[in-house]
């Protein structure tokens, strides 16, 4: 005996319902519709509605493992000389993977080393101008002046 007030059909009270879900939020709304065409399937039982979902879920299984998209690599094809086929391409990728990770970690080395190298180009030549222009402000006689262009004790 289903003794419940809302049930799974178009009613006057479903269709406020819903209306009302939309209005609020959006996703109320569709939830209410949703149990209102697929209610009956689960027959309003937290058992049913497994099963439903179970069914919905083994059939997706299946179907996409007959397609090829369920397939990992340690399944076997059922054929031993695929197999190793197999085997023997995803060992020769995996060294190629390992080849090319270490001609990039190489590459990033060499353009650290780059970086660095015209960084101190860039720095050694900012300090030479800098330096270059403090040796001659203001100086008269070098004779009496020190390096930062002070005038030295006589």
């Amino acid at each position: 005996m289903n003794t419940a007030i809302i049930k799974p059909q178009w009613s006057p009270l479903t269709i406020a319902l819903m209306v009302i879900g939309f209005i609020l939020f959006w996703p109320l709304g569709l939830a209410m519709l949703g149990y209102i065409l697929w209610g009956e399937k689960f027959g309003g039982s937290a058992e049913k509605a497994q099963a439903y979902w179970n069914k919905g879920c083994s059939y997706m299984r299946n179907n996409t493992r007959n397609a090829g998209f369920g397939r990992t690599a340690q399944g076997s094809s059922g054929n031993a000389a695929f197999d190793e086929y197999r085997t023997e391409q995803l060992r020769r990728l995996e060294e190629e993977r390992a080849r090319l990770d270490a001609e990039i970690e190489a590459f990033h080395e060499y353009m650290a080393n780059l970086n660095k190298a015209k960084d101190r180009e860039e720095f050694d030549r900012f300090m030479n101008e800098r330096r270059g222009s403090r040796q001659g402000y203001g100086d008269t006689d070098r004779n009496t002046s020190d390096n930062w262009g002070n005038p030295g004790q006589a």
